[in-house]
């Protein structure tokens, strides 16, 4: 699958604008478009899915969801396998941050981890010539920094048509190609809200308002320097014959790789329950909870059948896996900004507490200590964390992992653990090995 890499000159300049403009143009031009995000985030991805597909109707096509590309989480050859499973037959890659910012997976390392192009957003709207400067002093830079990455254009971010669209094109050099503009529009703005951005499902970009700026795309452009990534042998793991894996998916846990969901239904039969909104837990060998927004949904939880039911698995021994916001829901208590204290599943032996700004956002790596659901002893494990909150734990609180590079829950320690139900703030890839581990100790 051939595919190109939309970069930015920094954060906020519009990559997730761009990225959209370009997935409708495509569509509209016949090409199944899979979707991708350099880097840990899974709100960016929710509007790359949003939009598949979409018809004003609210009906996505779903099959294609967002892929995640993050050579700290997944490796460089599990980048690569993670790419290839994507359907479509054009891949367009939103970057992240800035095109070099990053020191642990950057858009440059991604773009170079698997030889695609660079289209290069750069905010136009103050600028013309020096739009040009500025995607020539971006390609430059790679030879500085030591990155084989191959920036061949730009789409000109907040530019008007006419005598302005004209002077950054003409101002362009030879070998710098132009892919179109994004008007300054508005409708187009993604508001900001709790934890970063809306959700795609939660504040979609009009399809309409979309598909009349991606007019402006250069589809054709656009393919002629899309290229396939270097070839990558996919060896899937054994399925776990027998067994079955309950995974909590509503509002409230929402941020699970769409990696992740197929590693699962490849080992295992996977059945999905929504807590807010009033399920219990089925009937499972393991449980999965992902993170999300529990604190916004923390009446709910707290007055549906779901919590007691994990306190009650788990004392039975049935191993639990929770993630930043399912480790919040595991521990005793969860209080939120305005104050509010909301009786959790009391699993693991802390208390949450909401703060006004992020306490945390890196990538992580872990080390287990001893043998634990996600790893053997001694193995190292990569991740990212991002999360507003703080945990409060007792003094007899065990921990699964030492954190060698992030916060963790207390600065040193990450993965409280009680009976088999392991809480970490760390969020982990599938390439990781951790879900394998998880489904092997079933």
């Amino acid at each position: 699958m051939k595919g190109v890499v939309i970069g930015g000159t920094r954060s906020g300049v519009g990559k997730t604008v761009a990225t959209l403009a370009v997935v409708r143009a495509l569509e509209a031009a016949g090409h199944t478009v899979q979707p991708a995000k350099a880097g840990p985030d899974f709100i960016d991805p929710s509007h790359h899915t949003a939009i598949l597909g979409s018809d004003g109707s609210g009906n996505h096509d779903r099959e294609r969801a967002s892929r995640t590309l993050d050579v700290w989480l997944e490796g460089t050859d599990g980048l690569r396998r993670n790419y290839a499973r994507g359907e479509g037959d054009v891949c367009v890659v939103e970057g992240v941050m800035g095109l070099y910012d990053g020191d642990r997976s950057s858009t440059a390392m991604v773009a170079e981890s698997l030889d695609l192009p660079v289209i290069l957003t750069v905010d136009a709207s103050a600028g013309m010539e020096s739009v040009a400067a500025t995607a020539v002093g971006f390609r430059e830079y790679a030879a500085h920094a030591g990155r084989d990455v191959d920036v061949v254009g730009i789409v000109a971010q907040r530019a008007h048509g006419g005598r302005h669209e004209r002077g950054i094109r003409e101002a362009l050099p030879d070998d710098l190609a132009y892919f179109g503009r994004i008007p300054p529009e508005p409708d187009l703005e993604i508001p900001d809200r709790h934890l970063g951005l809306h959700m795609g499902d939660e504040a979609p970009i009009d399809p309409a308002t979309l598909d009349e700026v991606a007019t402006h795309v250069r589809t054709d452009r656009l393919l002629d320097v899309a290229r396939e990534p270097p070839a990558v042998d996919s060896i899937d793991p054994e399925p776990t014959r027998g067994k079955r894996v309950a995974v909590a998916r509503d509002a409230a846990f929402r941020f699970v790789y769409p990696a992740t969901m197929e590693r699962l239904r490849v080992r295992t039969e996977v059945v999905t329950f929504a807590p807010t909104a009033g399920d219990d837990v089925p009937q499972a060998d393991g449980i999965y909870l992902p993170g999300g927004y529990p604190e916004l949904h923390a009446a709910a939880l707290a007055d549906g059948p779901a919590l007691a039911t994990l306190r009650d698995r788990a004392g039975e021994g049935v191993p639990i896996l929770g993630e930043c916001g399912g480790m919040m829901v595991l521990a005793e208590s969860l209080t939120t900004v305005d104050g509010d204290t909301h009786e959790m599943a009391g699993v693991l032996p802390a208390t949450i507490e909401m703060r006004d700004r992020y306490q945390a956002l890196d990538h992580v790596e872990l080390s287990a200590r001893a043998s634990t659901l996600t790893a053997n002893a001694n193995d190292s494990l990569r991740g990212h964390e991002f999360h507003y909150s703080t945990a409060t734990v007792d003094a007899d609180a065990r921990f699964a992992f030492d954190v060698e590079r992030g916060e963790g829950i207390d600065g040193e320690h990450d993965g409280l653990t009680e009976y088999r139900t392991l809480g970490t703030y760390a969020h982990v890839h599938p390439e990781s090995t951790a879900f394998d581990e998880f489904v092997d100790a079933l």
